[in-house]
């Protein structure tokens, strides 16, 4: 909106009618009250729920605190695009719903949690504890800045979690599946089955002769459809990356040095040691502990007498700044290999410390680091360089230039490209340029010609596009898509001709010729496939088919496809093996436990729903749903 202002006030005509909105939008402050210009009519909410408004602000740094939490379980970050395409988009926004709704009606009942209450749950977790078990509380804050939490808005999520699950458990409470239900559900996954069958393959299928010209025409046009040309769009992109950017910025050798000189305590890899400690009670008994080492016992001797394993003082290989303890840091480091300290007063107590191996520090020389060091100092110099950039590109877009001439006057690379919706262009390729592509085309294909889009913002950068050209959706003619015609009435042929195969071989053991004898008077062969299972693979049968075993009863005959395409399996069912159940088994527990747990996220659910119309819930709109899941802000005409 912004681009188009500066556009229309470029000439005179342009400049009278904004004045004339001006003039209106001063009519409206005096008439309506400038309070309620500036609150924006409730644009900056989300959501809300009962007497709780929820921002769009808070809403969207909690999906991206669970976002967070996801990725670090997995051990890998999760983008915003990745959350939308894997569908965690939906799951997480409701699960955030669910807890402010929640969260309200534990206000609603007046429940509270105490701070002694909050404080036990904090000092307790494992996650703050040292390796003795005891509350770390530089442990509790380097965790909390890692996690991007200050200790204030830790402790009150931490309270709001402790009323969720005192709701939730006394809704739920401990639900106890019915001993029937367990059983049927350890048989449904252990349940077995056998059965003798015949494969019609490819070869059953015979010589499929070449179809002719009118049948060709006839099966074209009886699946037009399927061979339909999709709409594709020309695309001019431009992008403006710091990676991109910083191809064309060049550093000096002299840059270079001096950023090594500068950063070389950044580049080097630290001394690390692995540590090993026995903790004792008191000085006393570490002294009398060092005495004996002193006069040839072992270290190991002494920590199996505490009753000590390797893992119980093993602390790991780690870097000096990786030791928790300071003192006992300075003493394993002082040491040489092999070597046992005297005793240290630590944090935790006194202890003696060894030192089992030494891996020595390494400062890289400047030939080996420093390509990585002008690569850093070009990206450094296009992040400082792009918002610039930006501000220049978007000027010259405003007064009208086309996006590839805007893009030639500042260097920056242009792309133009025939795609349609899922990136292939009409020659049926995957699109190789596209950034990000799954985003960018979903906006492309919600535009249209001459329309000034707003640069998508990834990786770290903005990327401009414009629709130079629009290719309708339309019937292709049969001389374009012969070749794929061919093919797929070949197909179809041989799966037609295999199934009716099969459909013969069927009716003739229905009525009452053995499955052995019927095979064998056509030359087919009957094998034997036991043990199988719902939802394992059991080749050459397909999935479709292991589920179709389980539908037919014992002794029962059917056709069900096979794993490879166009295959077909007449199978006969000749043994159901059903598993024994015994509900003290480990796999009984387990499934039982799995079982209560998916009740009790039923019931939970069905609760959240029914006191959801109690509380009232006013939902989130599209636009502002889309600006957190997006990282986006909406365009100014949608609000």
């Amino acid at each position: 909106m912004l681009r188009g202002i500066r556009k229309a006030s470029a000439n005179w005509l342009g400049r009278i009618v904004l004045a004339v909105v001006m003039g209106l939008l001063v009519v409206s402050f005096a008439i309506w009250g400038i309070n309620d210009i500036f609150r924006g009519f409730g644009r900056s909410t989300f959501a809300q729920i009962g007497r709780t408004e929820i921002s769009i602000d808070q809403f969207q740094n909690l999906y991206r605190d669970r976002l967070q939490q996801l990725g670090r379980q997995i051990g890998k970050n999760i983008t915003l695009d990745q959350a939308r395409a894997a569908g965690l988009d939906r799951r997480i926004v409701d699960q955030i719903m669910s807890d402010f709704v929640i969260d309200e009606r534990a206000r609603q009942l007046g429940l509270a949690a105490s701070d002694s209450e909050i404080s036990r749950r904090i000092t307790s977790d494992p996650t703050f504890q040292s390796p003795n078990g005891q509350f770390d509380r530089q442990r509790f804050e380097f965790v909390l800045r890692q996690a991007g939490f200050t200790e204030g808005r830790f402790i009150a999520e931490q309270r709001r979690e402790m009323l969720r699950r005192q709701l939730r458990d006394t809704i739920v409470g401990a639900p106890i599946v019915p001993k029937a239900a367990v059983e049927a559900a350890d048989r449904y996954r252990n349940e077995q089955r056998t059965i003798e069958y015949v494969l019609f393959d490819r070869a059953q299928a015979g010589e499929i002769p070449e179809p002719a010209p009118e049948a060709l025409a006839s099966y074209f046009d009886e699946h037009k459809a399927s061979f339909r040309a999709p709409e594709y769009r020309k695309l001019v992109i431009v992008s403006l990356i710091p990676s991109e950017l910083a191809h064309a910025i060049e550093i000096s050798d002299e840059d270079v040095q001096r950023a090594y000189e500068e950063r070389k305590a950044s580049y080097s890899v630290a001394e690390r040691r692995q540590v090993q400690q026995i903790v004792f009670e008191n000085s006393e008994e570490a002294g009398a502990a060092s005495e004996r080492i002193a006069k040839g016992e072992s270290f190991d001797a002494i920590a199996k007498d505490r009753g000590l394993t390797e893992q119980d003082i093993d602390l790991g290989t780690v870097a000096k700044s990786a030791m928790i303890d300071r003192d006992v840091a300075d003493a394993a480091f002082a040491l040489k290999e092999g070597e046992v300290s005297a005793p240290v007063q630590g944090r935790f107590g006194t202890v003696l410390v060894r030192v089992v191996k030494i891996e020595s520090g390494k400062i890289p020389s400047l030939e080996e680091i420093g390509g990585q060091i002008r690569t850093d100092l070009a990206t450094e110099r296009a992040k400082e360089q792009l918002n610039e950039v930006y501000n220049k590109v978007e000027d010259e877009l405003s007064v009208g230039k086309p996006l590839a001439e805007v893009a030639e006057s500042f260097k920056l690379a242009s792309r133009t490209i025939e795609v349609d919706r899922t990136g292939k262009d009409p020659d049926g390729k995957s699109a190789s340029d596209i950034p990000e592509a799954q985003r960018l085309l979903a906006s492309a294909f919600t535009t249209d010609i001459g329309i000034e889009n707003d640069p998508l913002q990834l990786q770290g950068g903005y990327v401009w596009y414009e629709v130079a050209g629009i290719t309708p959706a339309r019937d292709r003619t049969l001389d374009e898509v012969k070749d794929q015609v061919e093919a797929r009435w070949h197909e179809d042929e041989v799966a037609s001709r295999l199934n009716a195969k099969a459909r013969d071989l069927v009716e003739k053991v229905t009525g009452g010729t053995p499955l052995a004898d019927a095979a064998g008077a056509d030359g087919l062969k009957v094998e034997t496939k036991s043990e199988i299972k719902r939802g394992a693979p059991a080749s050459p049968l397909s999935a479709q088919a292991v589920n179709v075993v389980f539908r037919t009863p014992k002794d029962g005959i059917a056709i069900a496809p096979a794993e490879q395409a166009a295959e077909q399996v007449v199978f006969r069912v000749t043994d159901i093996v059903v598993p024994k159940f015994d509900p003290e088994s480990e796999q009984a527990k387990q499934l039982r436990q799995a079982l209560n747990t998916a009740f009790a996220d039923d019931l939970y659910q069905a609760y959240i729903a029914k006191i959801q119309d109690e509380v009232g819930v006013t939902p989130p709109s599209q636009t502002a749903l889309r600006q957190v899941v997006t990282g986006q802000n909406a365009p100014a005409d949608e609000d």
